[in-house]
């Protein structure tokens, strides 16, 4: 009974809060025992048996072709599936005759493809991320067969079932997905319907006169940033001005309550674009793993932000969030994947990385040979000897790769007193900084790649503790010893680096952030060629037909 054990392994696939779905369960039990009475189930073979008897769509079609027509409710694409065409086919098939063996099974088999695919998108994403310079893979014990999530859910004779099953489980991708109604539903607020007047000036500051302010005003209501009784005042102030700032924060900028060309500028953004952010995103958490492990920590890099949580009974504790700074947009950017963190060095040497001592040290030691001293150089051999004088010879050795040039720990150290490593072939690690007052800044895309870490004390607190007598002033004399020393972890951390221009925070508020890598527009682009290859696809599957 080949056949029903398929089925039966596939109820693995079937669960809800890690129990078989009893609908599903009953199915797959009823399938196993009609073949062990020698009733022989539909194989593979026969796709007819799953949508079609008697030559006519069965209802479980027409609830696959509305499965399929509300896939924008995710951020996908009904084309991508044919959905309209899959309906139409269906109509037909519905009202006429019924279809020869030969016409049902081609059209039963375009249906289990349309679903099977869209199944796998809604579980894993539409492209590769590694594609789109981001590091991620499922992981090996995560492996998604659609199809036997599928056919399972057929013979339990509940797809919405399958549907649950296959959707990212993450509670920020529930919230987006709401978001994403959301915003689709204010796209036709009459606030939107023409842009804000321009403004009195190069900015409007509290106290001055703006026509466009019942409209500001209407707009600040329908996004929630001002309560729906405000009364709109003849000049810019008030409660208005509060409702700016809460717009601000909610998009990246100063909450300082002056609509600059900044703030202007987010305010006219066509809701399009946001909807959009919020599809982009989605997808992203698709595939980036964020539900590995009891324990996490991630860094939303276009959020400068770095978040720690644990999972108690399902429900996602924050424990740290704090500011960090990550890679320069323009030529240093952060990499985007996930490793596990094994280390942490105390007092850390800084060894500083060949292109950075080529193109940017040995050339200010050139000109500055006192830049040596102050920041606490030196040159390591390839056999660890130490050299702790300055020599053009030692530059020009660094230039040739014989030398390389480190940082003694200290206070002028480049990764402050504290280094978190998780191996990685991009040489990407947490660490602090000398440089705190950086992290005032609203945008802070600073670094060569790494990231630093705004509280690296309750990181380290986070971080180790489950560790012993790692208390925090333990914690803290160690990153003031001034004596470089490595702690291996008792168990490994997963650390994930991520990108989302689009968030939903504790506060059940949308959030959005500059895409300061450009890598929305590479992903939507991407999206956008494969939707056209699919087109492409099923029109010549259909003229052959």
């Amino acid at each position: 009974m080949p056949a029903a054990g398929g089925l039966m392994r596939g109820a693995c696939r079937i669960r809800r809060n890690g129990v078989a779905a009893p609908r599903v369960l009953a199915g797959l039990v009823a399938a196993w025992a009609l073949s062990c009475h020698g009733i022989a189930l539909a194989a593979p073979s026969a796709p007819s048996a799953l949508w079609f008897s008697q030559g006519h769509p069965n209802a479980l079609a027409w609830q696959a072709a509305g499965i399929l027509d509300g896939a924008t409710a995710d951020g996908l694409e009904p084309r991508d599936y044919d959905a309209d065409g899959l309906r139409r086919a269906l109509g037909q098939a519905a009202d006429g005759l019924p279809l020869a063996p030969e016409a049902a099974a081609s059209l039963d088999e375009r249906l289990t493809a349309a679903m099977q695919r869209y199944l796998a998108d809604l579980h894993g994403g539409r492209v590769d991320p590694g594609t789109i310079h981001e590091k991620f893979a499922p992981a090996p014990d995560r492996q998604f067969d659609s199809s036997r999530l599928l056919r399972a859910a057929i013979a339990g004779q509940d797809l919405p079932e399958a549907v649950r099953q296959a959707a990212p489980s993450f509670p920020l991708y529930a919230s987006l997905r709401a978001a994403l109604s959301r915003y689709r539903a204010l796209a036709g607020h009459p606030a939107w319907q023409a842009p804000l007047p321009p403004l009195p000036g190069r900015k409007l500051v509290p106290g001055q006169a703006y026509a466009g302010l019942p409209v500001l005003a209407q707009r600040l209501i329908a996004l929630g940033d001002l309560p729906a009784a405000t009364p709109v005042p003849q000049h810019y102030q008030g409660e208005l001005v509060e409702g700016i700032k809460a717009f601000q924060v909610r998009h990246g900028l100063a909450p300082d309550g002056a609509i600059g060309a900044g703030t202007f500028a987010q305010l006219n953004a066509p809701l399009a674009g946001r909807v959009r952010q919020i599809e982009l995103t989605l997808e992203r958490l698709r595939w980036t793993p964020l539900l590995e492990g009891p324990r996490m920590i991630v860094v939303n890099v276009p959020e400068f932000v770095l978040r720690a949580y644990e999972i108690h009974d399902g429900a996602i504790q924050v424990k740290v969030e704090m500011k960090v700074i990550v890679g320069k947009a323009l030529d240093t950017r952060t990499p985007l994947f996930k490793e596990d963190m094994r280390f942490i060095e105390f007092s850390p040497y800084w060894n500083v990385p060949p292109s950075i001592a080529r193109a940017e040290t040995v050339p200010r030691l050139r000109r500055d040979p006192g830049y040596f001293e102050r920041q606490g150089f030196e040159f390591v051999s390839g056999d660890a000897k130490v050299i702790t004088t300055l020599s053009a010879a030692s530059l020009d050795a660094v230039q040739r790769g014989q030398l390389r040039i480190r940082q003694r720990p200290g206070p002028m150290n480049a990764l402050g007193d504290i280094k978190f490593v998780f191996p990685n072939n991009e040489n990407i690690y947490l660490h602090h900084t000398p440089t705190p007052q950086l992290f005032a800044r609203d945008r802070r895309d600073l670094s060569h790649g790494c990231i630093r870490v705004e509280a690296p004390v309750a990181l380290a607190g986070f971080v180790l503790q489950d560790t012993p007598g790692w208390t925090e002033a333990r914690i803290r004399e160690a990153m003031e010893k001034g004596e470089s020393s490595t702690l291996r972890l008792r168990q490994p951390l997963p650390v994930v680096l991520a990108y989302g221009t689009a968030i939903v925070k504790a506060d059940a508020r949308v959030y959005f952030f500059p895409d300061i890598y450009g890598l929305d527009s590479v992903l939507d682009e991407a999206l956008r060629q494969r939707s056209a290859r699919l087109r492409a696809s099923a029109l010549a599957s259909t003229q052959a037909r």
